[in-house]
């Protein structure tokens, strides 16, 4: 079974990222649990209208990210996420925390500057 993705030709993010984005939201909201068997790249493609290498580009940035796995010649699956996520979280974390100490920033402007990124990946909280 495929997951429910709209791609819209006219939109402002690309073809591959409309797809990275529905796919991981998706598992997220655990609409696709863990563990369900993704379409190929080849039928995907052919089913959204899309170019197999734009479908590729797309399950490449989600295993990056934790949200899928492949496991060779048996397809590509929903990740459990929360573990891969926090781990490559924590990484960033370390690279960030390790840069802006080499940049010479105190801690309250490392925090300073870490939040306003937030901020702006995630909006302003209301209240």
């Amino acid at each position: 079974m495929s997951p429910e993705i709209a791609v819209d030709p006219s939109a402002k993010e690309p073809p591959y990222e409309q797809l990275r984005a529905q796919i991981a939201d998706q598992a997220r909201s655990g609409r696709l649990p863990v563990g369900h068997k993704l379409p190929t790249v080849r039928g995907f493609a052919e089913e959204l209208g899309l170019a197999a290498n734009t479908v590729a580009k797309a399950y490449r940035a989600l295993e990056s990210d934790g949200v899928i796995e492949t496991r060779g010649r048996h397809g590509t699956f929903i990740a459990a996420a929360g573990d891969a996520a926090r781990r490559q979280a924590a990484a960033a974390a370390q690279t960030y925390a390790q840069h802006v100490r080499r940049l010479g920033l105190d801690r309250d402007a490392a925090l300073a500057v870490a939040q306003d990124a937030l901020r702006a990946a995630y909006g302003t909280p209301e209240g």
